[in-house]
């Protein structure tokens, strides 16, 4: 075999396959995502990277699951906490949340604020995100567009993969 050809087969084809399998993983599974703010602080710090699982079926969202959308008032991908739903009317009173009338459990939330506002109920198809650290977080209590729309969701944050000393998943 020529030096041509074992340089084509031992490493040209390998790195060829090596990136077109990166970005079709990239593309189609998962990506990562730095965290720029501290408005998710515990649960996730500033600087934090995370491993995001791409969705497609919108019905396996959850309250409480952390997603990753991009924010068309802002152009740029933010990462919050759902809390809440499609047809779920939501209200806070000072910084407590209500769906439906019921006080939501936020044991995530470790830096409350006293903001009070009553958000209606959720069009179908939009969620409603929070951050974890309401004393900062720029959310939507704040946004002009209170909802975001399902085809704006890009991923679900499953892993903070760095710093290491942080590594695991998140809840």
């Amino acid at each position: 075999m020529g030096k041509a050809k074992r340089l084509l087969f031992d490493w040209v084809i390998p790195i060829v396959a090596a990136l077109i399998l990166t970005f079709l993983i990239n593309k189609f599974l998962l990506f990562q995502v730095s965290v720029p703010t501290g408005s998710m602080i515990p649960t996730i710090e500033k600087d934090d990277r995370l491993l995001i699982t791409k969705v497609y079926n919108y019905s396996s969202i959850k309250r409480g699951d952390i997603l990753v959308f991009n924010s068309r008032e802002y152009n740029q991908p933010f990462v919050k906490r759902v809390i809440g739903l499609p047809g779920e009317k939501v209200e806070v009173v000072d910084g407590v949340v209500y769906i439906n009338g019921t006080e939501l459990k936020e044991d995530y939330v470790k830096n409350p604020d006293k903001m009070s506002c009553n958000f209606g109920v959720i069009p179908q198809g939009h969620y409603l995100f929070l951050g974890d650290n309401r004393a900062i977080s720029e959310d939507a209590r704040y946004w002009k567009n209170k909802f975001i729309d399902e085809k704006d969701i890009m991923g679900k944050a499953r892993f903070t993969v760095y710093p290491f000393s942080r590594f695991g998943s998140l809840k």
